[in-house]
């Protein structure tokens, strides 16, 4: 009777192991010369051993390998990198005219914002415009003789060296002249 309730033991212990064994199946994978993918319960020289679900009707790969631990995915932030930035000068206008004593507004749009410690230089006429902070992107203008003027701006990422330019805006000073007969 001993040996009839020992075997009994050992079978529904075994019989316990099974769902245990068929849930986590090793399969081997290997791509071939054409380029196809096989698989193969046998392992097979420059195979890759594959963990898969082995559930009844489930026969789909975990994607767990031996070739080392899957790093967890780590969350994408945007960055703002200066290559995929957009920089506009939006004032003032290409071609604009300035009249009498008018100051000149001048703006640069960067798109998306830009990154803390980014640099710019401004430049009027090819000479760098001073009295400007490395991250001004408004200041005005003011007592402009008469003539044509290029507004140029760049920005600097000291953390890469890239850098990126606007596009040159051209805009026109007027003043009226001492002789003009207008002016009395």
């Amino acid at each position: 009777m001993h040996l009839c309730r020992s075997w009994i033991i050992v079978i529904a212990w075994t019989s316990g192991l099974i769902p245990l064994a068929a849930h986590a199946l090793v399969v081997y994978k290997w791509t071939d010369a054409q380029g196809v993918v096989h698989y193969s319960d046998q392992p097979v020289p420059g195979a890759e051993k594959v963990f898969t679900s082995g559930a009844p009707g489930n026969a789909g790969i975990l994607g767990q390998t031996t070739t080392g631990p899957s790093p967890a995915p780590t969350p994408q932030r945007p960055t703002t990198s200066l290559s995929s930035a957009t920089v506009a000068i939006t004032s003032p206008g290409s071609q604009q005219t300035f009249t009498g004593g008018e100051s000149v507004p001048v703006a640069l749009s960067i798109t998306p914002e830009p990154k803390a410690g980014w640099t710019i230089v401004w430049s009027l006429n090819g000479a760098q415009v001073q009295n400007q902070g490395p991250d001004a992107t408004q200041f005005t203008l003011t007592d402009l003789a008469r003539g044509v003027y290029t507004i140029e701006a760049t920005v600097t990422d000291p953390g890469t060296g890239e850098s990126k330019s606007a596009e040159a805006v051209t805009f026109n000073v007027m003043r009226p002249s001492v002789l003009s007969p207008q002016h009395k």
